[in-house]
């Protein structure tokens, strides 16, 4: 479990320090702090189970600190630390798993890592649940079925009988119409043709070729599709809005 602590003071530092290295596994201590701004910039560059922050401290406190962990997309546990004990409401009114007085004590760090480390797992667990299983495409391919993410789609090409489905990794064939798939993910894909649907995240811009005619620029693949005159008020209006 990856802990950072943050305190102003090098000394109280040096004291997390050397008890959570007497703890020892599952905790590691991976980052450090002298403020909440840099606490905050830490737990932003890589993966923190649980912040240890001081409640007073420059720039940025504990409480602001551990009020825009909570918009992280995983955010750490947070336990508290302070000389103060006013600051205890406030605390837990921060969400705080546990709040420690100075001198800290190891019985007392100890406790306050294994709630934390019960809250991650409960977080973690209802991360995993509230996941959206990704959506997928049946396609034929190489004589073959397979699926294809939705989300790994460039754009939807009617061809004949079939829809060829463009993704990074080049093309497969769908049997179902595209209007049945502009349907069911009119959400994803805009419309720039009757016989074509992009992928919105896919569409980077505009071309106009040498006769005047307009063509779609997508992210990541050379390709580029004819824009009809019907829709392309709607895919400049798109392109322009970001």
């Amino acid at each position: 479990m990856r802990v950072l602590i943050a305190d102003d003071e090098a000394p109280a530092r040096e004291r997390l320090r050397r008890l959570l290295a007497e703890i020892g596994p599952p905790w590691r201590l991976v980052a450090e702090a002298a403020d909440g701004a840099d606490a905050l910039a830490a737990c932003r560059a890589q993966p923190i189970d649980v912040a240890v922050l001081d409640i007073r401290m420059p720039r940025a406190d504990g409480l602001a600190c551990a009020g825009a962990l909570q918009d992280l997309p995983t955010p750490p546990a947070v336990i508290f630390v302070t000389a103060y004990d006013e600051h205890a409401l406030a605390a837990f009114d921060a969400h705080a798993v546990d709040y420690l007085l100075k001198p800290i004590r190891r019985d007392r760090l100890e406790t306050a890592l294994a709630r934390a480390r019960s809250l991650t797992r409960a977080q973690l667990s209802a991360l995993d649940e509230a996941r959206p299983e990704p959506e997928y495409l049946v396609v034929t391919y190489r004589g073959g079925m397979t699926r294809i993410a939705v989300d790994e789609v460039l754009y939807l090409r009617a061809d004949q009988k079939y829809v060829v489905a463009r993704h990074a990794g080049g093309e497969a064939l769908l049997e179902e119409s595209l209007r049945s798939l502009e349907e069911r993910f009119g959400d994803r894909f805009v419309r720039i043709h009757r016989n074509a649907l992009v992928a919105r995240d896919a569409l980077v811009g505009l071309e106009k070729d040498a006769l005047g005619g307009c063509h779609a620029r997508l992210r990541g693949i050379p390709d580029r599709l004819e824009i009809s005159r019907r829709h392309l008020p709607e895919i400049r209006t798109w392109v322009r809005e970001g």
